[in-house]
């Protein structure tokens, strides 16, 4: 393991998990930098479940080695599990309780007294504007709410690493944004957060660094930048003022570009993905391609030249999106 453990939150080498036949989790080697949001992005069953398990010490490792905070998660696993906090994909607050019992208790069981359980119940319970449902029983709650009282209950007393495993599963757009914005309002706090998720946007909006991980493998690692440089350039988008005139663009395009060209469903707009990771060689690849088209009489009536999605990353990474995988472990 590296020697500069003191500035990573996480540290696996090798890391391994195997059920019978499956191997979950195969050599996951991660380096994730405290007070981040680090992403760890693929589809169900690619591992990332079981990865955190591992490092939140609910699982022993088969092979490899694991640090949190320094910490060796098989051999120093209670000073692991007094830094962390886990939420799951599913919440696990009791819902026969009412949001602010289930917060009271879990504060009294983590050692606060009764006044300050309550008192800190309440502060959570309107951070995470929950407070006129702070009486209602929790299977009463939508599930925007259920997943804020969740993440509400993992952060009673602050972790120093808070582990959140698909946190937005299944919720609506509006529910997601305000869980996206409390992950925020926790890193602002110092907490480090790892965040498992299938959802490409999420990666983006939230996570500085990212890890794809397919098949129990980490297949790349890097900023969302290094990521979408990774697979190329970028796009360029055209639309043409005649849409007869998008067989002869599309030729050229082919030619000048040496790229695939798609078709879209406007009649009039084409998309060339481009090859050099260098943003200036695509400025100058996109320039002499209009300039041909121009020189053959095709006119364009828009251009841009945009970054590549990371739907676009996983796809050119994987093979497949982020919705499917044949692996049946977590």
């Amino acid at each position: 393991m590296s020697q500069h453990t003191s500035a990573l939150a996480i540290e696996t080498a090798g890391l391994v998990k195997t059920f019978g036949e499956t191997r979950a989790v195969d050599g996951v080697d991660l380096a994730v930098p405290a007070g981040t949001v680090y992403g760890v992005l693929g589809p169900n069953g690619a591992g990332k479940t079981t990865t955190v398990k591992m490092l939140a010490t609910l699982l022993r490792p088969d092979g490899g080695e694991a640090h949190v905070f320094g910490h060796d998660v098989v051999r120093e696993a209670d000073e692991v599990r007094g830094r962390v906090s886990l939420t799951g994909q599913y919440a696990s607050v009791d819902e026969d309780l009412t949001g602010t019992e289930n917060l009271v208790l879990l504060g009294r069981l983590l050692g606060h007294g009764k006044q300050a359980a309550r008192r800190r119940s309440e502060q959570l319970l309107a951070a995470f504007g929950l407070t006129e449902a702070a009486g209602k029983q929790v299977k009463h709650y939508s599930g925007g709410m259920r997943r804020r009282i969740d993440i509400a209950a993992s952060i009673l007393s602050t972790p120093d690493l808070l582990f959140l495993d698909e946190p937005t599963t299944g919720l609506d757009p509006r529910s997601r944004n305000q869980v996206w914005d409390i992950v925020r309002a926790v890193v602002a706090q110092g907490t480090t957060v790892l965040l498992t998720t299938q959802y490409l946007d999420e990666a983006d909006q939230l996570a500085s660094r990212i890890a794809v991980i397919d098949h129990g493998k980490v297949i790349a690692e890097g900023t969302k930048g290094e990521l979408k440089a990774s697979v190329g350039a970028g796009s360029v988008h055209l639309r043409l003022r005649d849409p007869e005139q998008r067989p002869e663009a599309e030729r050229v395009l082919r030619l000048a570009l040496d790229a695939d060209v798609q078709l879209e469903p406007d009649p009039v707009a084409l998309t060339a993905r481009l090859a050099s990771a260098s943003s200036d060689s695509a400025a100058e690849q996109a320039s002499r391609a209009l300039a041909e088209l121009a020189r053959t009489g095709v006119t364009v009536d828009n251009f841009s030249l945009g970054q590549p999605s990371l739907d676009e990353v996983f796809l050119a990474l994987t093979g497949h999106g982020t919705q499917t995988s044949e692996e049946v472990a977590a």
